[in-house]
């Protein structure tokens, strides 16, 4: 569909369309490089969609995807009772910029700060944010996690971080291996960088403020590295498993 600049939503109507020979060939040609190359198909199409939202995305950053995605259409109800007034995010470990972009959207009245350790990823960040005029709004920062955030603080933390555990790396297909190893690899548990982000994010959340992590697979290894802790698991359209929700009052 999107070889042949039809719409991604409405395959019906299409379906008894007859394509022309160099149709033919443009699509042929993409699905040849699909196969040979095991390339994931948002760095064939330059693009990715979370709902209504289209992303440019390259090999430079991971392919935006994110059940965080699904939890800002409703503005993180019931746990934000008026978006309006959430006036500062941050989106640690930004990558393409995706959820920086969603949370403005969710959030009109905040400011973002989109931070990532991977000078690359942040260049596709800032494509992003200007594709969607957010430039006012969203400042891109390099950073290793809070490293360069000084004393700033937030109503709201939001990560997306590398999460895959060592043995996992080991065994991931061709296609998850042209993404950044950057973006993917946890550490030996997948839990690296979300001990680093539980020991520092109270210094930067404001009374009440709220840290929202995904970290894949690793429920029951973070629940037990972090037994006193009363995480929140938010409900996704792959379970509870997999975003949890901690107030600032209730972290180290």
């Amino acid at each position: 569909m999107h070889t042949l600049n039809l719409p991604l939503d409405e395959l019906d109507p299409v379906l008894e369309r007859r394509l022309n020979a160099s149709e033919i060939e443009a699509v042929r040609a993409i699905l040849r490089r699909r196969v040979r190359e095991r390339r994931p198909a948002a760095y064939l199409t330059r693009e990715a969609w979370l709902g209504a939202f289209r992303f440019y995305v390259d090999e430079r950053a991971i392919v935006p995807r994110s059940f965080i995605a699904e939890l800002l259409r409703s503005g993180l109800a019931p746990w934000v009772a008026e978006t309006r007034k959430v006036h500062s995010v941050l989106d640690l470990c930004t990558g393409s910029g995706c959820l920086a972009v969603l949370a403005a959207h969710a959030f009109p009245a905040a400011r973002i700060d989109a931070a990532d350790l991977s000078a690359e990823a942040l260049q596709v960040a800032r494509r992003n944010v200007k594709d969607y005029a957010l430039g006012k709004r969203v400042r891109l920062i390099r950073t290793d996690l809070f490293e360069r955030l000084a004393a700033r603080r937030y109503d709201l933390i939001l990560s997306n971080p590398p999460y895959v555990n060592a043995a996992a790396m080991r065994a991931l297909p061709r296609e998850y291996r042209r993404e950044p190893r950057l973006a993917l690899a946890g550490g030996r548990d997948g839990l690296a960088l979300v001990r680093r982000m539980l020991a520092q994010a109270s210094a930067h959340l404001n009374p009440q403020g709220l840290l929202v992590v995904e970290i894949g697979h690793n429920r029951a290894a973070l629940e037990k590295a972090y037994p006193r802790l009363p995480f929140t698991w938010l409900d996704t359209s792959a379970g509870e498993d997999y975003v949890f929700l901690l107030h600032r009052e209730d972290l180290p």
